[in-house]
């Protein structure tokens, strides 16, 4: 028996430094899986963004491709209209690059300084420098915002080397080149930059060959970055206190070989040069991004701290827990010895006790396992849910963007062919009337109305989706007004309002201003609506929805929404709130919606939440919301 108790005990602790092992192993493979979703998301984020800024870019090269007779006060007001530190804040300058033959230098020197499309005086101080004798001259002509970008007007790039090989490849490929790693010539700071163009020919050639393409040649239209104020835009500031995020540039992304990285080829240091602090082991990743035709190499590198640190608690209780349990379990078979020899009646009852009491032991782990998982089940329903209203987001507005932008498809073609028709008839008659003339203008100037409005409503359907889907994505606290996120809300589902035949009713006072977390309110008032859209409007061709608020006193606001859907019995409003419980299983309702709304409002929101129905009379809902939210909110479980 003493054997026995021994046999226990050893046994006890293999099985307690398995268990220990294997809570050492999961640490680890969960802090692997969160560095990699975090470097995955900053690579794909900062090729989003680039991506977004090329498109602009090209936008303004389609402008050149209708009229290429683009004077610096349209190309102002184009770039006015662009709203840039609203819109796109990664950008410092938008410019245009002239291509002017060295027998033309003097003549467009006198133009530039005789310019006073802009400024009265124009410009008396127009030089253009470096000085150099190469033809042809790239030279700097237009650039927006003038202020702060002084240093950029007249730059002829020609004589910079790493200017000129960008510009060269651009020219011959006809597609967008960024430059090397440079030093912004007006940017004071020094930091990293570097420039994307896209090349401007003249139209009606042919741009096959690449002969074809340089004597086609008209300049190009530029944008500049500087580095750092562009991964501003795209890493959310908290999460560089554990990620550090290196990029490179590699060449253009027809070389041979990758080179090796040196402070020459450094374009962005989330850390500066003294920050770097020594990654945990695993958590290095590398990508690629192919921008502008060059390769930039993106390094990512964790840190040990709260977002990948591995906590030794739950090991070493796992530990301590082991071994007393082992010990006591073999001074118990030891102990038995003694009881054996003095009352063998007992024997039996004892060892029937002992596996009574492993059976209890099993079965309790077994349901401490089964609890877990549930755990990560709601966990993920919970994630899925969540990820299923911004894909929601995301359809919408697709579809919304449709009308628009279709509209300026079918303007920009008519467009395109009155032009050709007025060309036509200007190269048959030689000549036309001043009324066909004037007619001609009439129409292109509608069809530019028509594009403007278009185009201005799909850029504010944008705007909102961008600050929803931000909000809902990152949940950063910040001041907004109540009426704005409400109305971008209800813009995203504007589409499938639409087609359920749902009429919006909002009455939100404009001077309601919290500070609080809009991500969160707005992740509420979607999964309300996604609400009323599956369970009140079901099988019905209209139904009405009503936003109302009213500041109830000075640090509270009633937040009203309800709709005239089918309601609710009283057995269902009871169970509103309880998590996994839908009327709609397996008909597209996880049960999760109203016990995500539940958590956020009184927990993240620090808010109360109240629900009213009755069969055929729809349902309200009730939010009353302090104006300025905790410092720390701990959600609650419902």
């Amino acid at each position: 028996m003493r054997s026995r108790g021994y046999l226990a005990f050893i046994v006890g602790i293999c099985v307690t430094v398995a268990t220990c092992g294997f809570v050492v192993m999961t640490q680890h493979q969960q802090v692997q899986a969160n560095f990699q979703r975090d470097a995955d998301k900053v690579a794909h984020d900062t090729e989003v963004r680039l991506q977004t800024y090329f498109d602009v870019l090209l936008a303004i090269k389609g402008m050149y491709a209708l009229d290429q007779d683009i004077d610096r006060l349209r190309f102002h007001r184009f770039v006015a209209e662009l709203k840039l530190d609203r819109r796109y804040p990664g950008f410092q300058a938008i410019q245009f690059v002239r291509a002017v033959p060295q027998a033309r230098l003097a003549p467009f020197v006198a133009a530039v300084k005789g310019d006073t499309s802009i400024d009265a005086g124009g410009y008396p101080g127009f030089l253009v420098h470096p000085a150099n004798l190469r033809d042809p001259h790239f030279i700097i002509e237009y650039t927006e915002p003038l202020k702060g970008n002084e240093n950029a007007f007249g730059l002829d790039l020609s004589a910079l080397p790493p200017h000129l090989k960008a510009l060269e490849l651009g020219r011959d490929t006809g597609e967008i080149v960024a430059t090397e790693r440079i030093t912004l010539v007006q940017d004071a700071t020094g930091e990293p930059g570097f420039v994307a163009r896209a090349p401007v020919y003249r139209g009606g050639v042919p741009l096959q060959t690449v002969e074809q393409r340089r004597d086609a040649l008209v300049g190009f239209v530029a944008i500049v970055f500087r580095v750092s104020t562009l991964m501003r835009e795209v890493i959310d500031s908290p999460l560089l206190e554990h990620l550090h995020v290196r990029i490179d540039d590699d060449g253009y992304f027809d070389a041979k070989a990758a080179q090796a990285s040196n402070a020459d080829m450094l374009l962005y240091n989330s850390a500066g040069v003294a920050g770097v602090r020594e990654p945990l082991d695993g958590l290095v990743s590398q990508k690629a991004l192919l921008v502008g035709q060059r390769r930039w190499l993106m390094r990512f590198e964790g840190y040990g701290g709260g977002r990948y640190g591995r906590s030794p608690l739950p090991v070493l209780l796992i530990g301590v827990a082991g071994f007393i349990i082992s010990a006591l379990f073999g001074a118990l078979l030891v102990s038995n010895r003694r009881v054996v020899d003095a009352k063998h009646g007992l024997e039996y009852s004892l060892a029937e006790l002992e596996r009574q009491k492993a059976n209890v032991e099993q079965a309790r782990s077994d349901l401490a396992v089964v609890v877990e998982t549930l755990k990560q089940a709601q966990t993920n329903l919970l994630t899925s849910e969540k990820m299923a209203s911004l894909g929601a987001l995301v359809a919408g507005v697709a579809h919304e963007l449709n009308t628009p932008i279709g509209n300026s498809l079918l303007t920009a073609s008519a467009l395109s062919d009155m032009v050709r028709d007025f060309e036509r008839r200007l190269a048959e008659e030689g000549g036309l009337k001043r009324s066909v003339l004037e007619a001609h203008l009439h129409d292109a100037r509608k069809a530019c109305d028509i594009m403007n409005s278009s185009l201005t409503r799909a850029a504010d359907l944008i705007t909102s989706f961008k600050q929803v889907a931000v909000d809902q994505a990152s949940g950063q606290r910040r001041r907004f007004k109540l009426d704005e996120v409400v109305h971008d809300t209800l813009a995203t589902y504007a589409a499938q309002l639409r087609r359920s035949g749902c009429e919006v009713r909002v009455d939100v006072p404009p001077g309601l201003e919290f500070d609080s977390y809009p991500g969160s309110l707005s992740q509420v008032l979607s999964n309300l609506i996604g609400n009323a859209l599956l369970h009140g409007f079901d099988g019905r061709g209209h139904g009405a929805i009503a936003v109302e608020a009213l500041r109830e006193n000075a640090d509270t606001v009633k937040l009203t929404f309800s709709d005239n859907g089918a309601g609710m019995t009283a057995g269902t409003l009871h169970k509103v709130f309880d998590p996994f419980f839908t009327t709609k299983l397996g008909q597209g309702g996880s049960g999760l919606g109203m016990n995500i709304v539940y958590n956020i409002v009184t927990g993240v929101l620090r808010g109360t939440i109240r629900v009213d129905s009755s069969p055929g009379a729809g349902t309200t809902v009730t939010l009353v919301l302090p104006m300025q939210a905790p410092q720390e909110p701990v959600p609650q479980e419902a």
